[in-house]
């Protein structure tokens, strides 16, 4: 059983951790005024009038079709459909940028019922309800959606919200049956159309965002700053689809952090930053060729604190000569459990991933962390020796849980070991020209369709 070959790998001890901090903020574009004075977003330039209970259909490609009632964007869309089990924080999820090209399948079946929330910014700047600017996945299907909403942060209904980003979305299906059929056949090609019904025989209408380099639409186009008063640290973060929660949960510690496209050369400038961190991101991470490149040089040539989520962790390994394999239908939910091989502790973990790395391929002078219990797939990796670790799941966890945010005050801590150690002291926090010249959000990022210029 994978429990007992579990147990050989973990330690003969166990140590408790202390209880992690807490901590939370993050970034938006107030425009006209909302109800009791928060703001509300202004119009977007994908926007649709809203398909509020017309016909539609949600088609998987080979599979199953089914009827249903539209909201939200009066548009058709095409793209990879996936499920999340997730019981809260559809507009962290909407958001995040890993669901990038990915029509998603709520199983809670009610999905709606406390609104959309303001755009509203916290004190660095960071949106404070959403992942991203925009919403990020192609489509929704939801069994049932609320139509009227009650919560003291909401300004709009997930309806309104979807029609004004373009997005379409379609309930009264059975999602059961949809779930049932991507854990047999795993994630599938699908498409949403509202009106009269696709024609699964035209296999040009689905789009396969797995072909596409998603990363590349996602990261920001030129650096931009996030930057507390306050900062110890000087953090460099390589963007390949970032969350607002992981700028957070990094600047809320005291770090400032300067973003770089995903593509930078972060290995030619490592020596003006206290640590390197990679981030989230969709797709294929094999796209990301320049990435990998570039950690690999990184790591040859600098000793600097290293630290990966998700995609971040798959790239890193891609960089130190490991491979990654696609997952059947992944892992997307607020509830996974990941063993920590090091203390022998399970956390509850918040995950969206379709691709995971390949343990047996890892060098010798890595080893894995964190193991994932449901299915037995890495969930971590870390350097014997130097300070660089990743995980596969998101310890930043906007939408709960927070059990292993405590990484983040690890990465910190190594990188104040680091700065502490070296022979001459360099103060590589932000000069205020850096923090006046540079955007302060990310830059020339839209949402387009697939089927869009790449």
């Amino acid at each position: 059983m994978m429990f007992t070959r579990l147990a050989a790998r973990l330690p003969k001890t166990t140590s408790a951790f202390a209880a992690p901090k807490v901590s939370t903020r993050f970034l938006s574009k107030a425009a006209v005024s909302g109800s009791k004075g928060r703001s509300m977003p202004g119009v977007d330039r994908r926007a649709t009038a809203a398909a509020s209970g017309v016909e539609a259909t949600f088609t998987i490609r080979d599979g199953p079709v089914f009827q249903g009632k539209a909201f939200g964007a009066d548009t058709n869309i095409s793209g990879e459909a996936v499920f999340t089990t997730s019981l809260v924080g559809y507009p962290e999820s909407m958001t995040d940028p890993s669901y990038r090209g990915q029509i998603l399948v709520f199983t809670q079946p009610l999905i709606g019922n406390y609104g959309v929330p303001s755009n509203e910014r916290d004190e660095f700047g960071l949106l404070k309800y959403f992942e991203s600017p925009h919403i990020q996945c192609a489509g929704v299907v939801v069994a049932d959606v609320a139509e009227k909403y009650s919560h003291w942060t909401a300004v709009e209904s997930l309806g309104e919200w979807c029609a004004r980003e373009g997005v379409p979305a379609i309930s009264g299906v059975d999602t059961r049956a949809i779930v049932t059929y991507l854990r047999e056949q795993g994630s599938s090609l699908a498409r949403i159309t509202i009106g009269d019904e696709y024609d699964a025989d035209e296999d040009e209408g689905f789009i396969d965002p797995g072909q596409i380099n998603l990363v590349k639409r996602v990261s920001t186009k030129a650096p931009f700053v996030v930057a507390n008063p306050n900062a110890e640290f000087h953090v460099a973060l390589i963007d390949c689809g970032v969350k607002e929660n992981i700028l957070r949960s990094l600047v809320s510690r005291g770090a400032s952090v300067t973003v770089f496209p995903y593509d930078y050369p972060i290995h030619k400038v490592a020596d003006n930053f206290d640590g390197i961190f990679i981030s989230n991101g969709p797709g294929d991470p094999t796209h990301c060729q320049e990435t990998v490149y570039n950690l690999a040089r990184l790591m040859e040539t600098s000793p600097v604190p290293v630290m990966g989520i998700c995609l971040g962790h798959q790239l890193l390994a891609l960089a130190v000569g490991a491979q990654t394999i696609k997952l059947k239908y992944g892992n997307r939910a607020h509830n996974i459990p990941a063993l920590d091989l090091t203390t022998g502790q399970c956390h509850i973990t918040s995950q969206n991933h379709g691709y995971a790395v390949d343990t047996s391929t890892l060098p010798s002078d890595f080893k894995e962390y964190f193991v994932n219990l449901n299915d037995g797939s890495n969930e971590g990796m870390m350097h014997k020796t130097r300070p660089i670790f990743s995980t596969q799941f998101h310890p930043e966890a906007k939408g709960g849980p927070m059990d292993s945010s405590y990484l983040f005050d690890k990465y910190l801590e190594n990188v104040r070991m680091y700065k502490s150690s070296a022979s001459v002291y360099r103060d590589n926090r932000p000069s205020q020209l850096m923090i006046d010249i540079l955007s302060k959000e990310r830059v020339g990022v839209e949402p387009t369709k697939l089927a869009n210029a790449a």
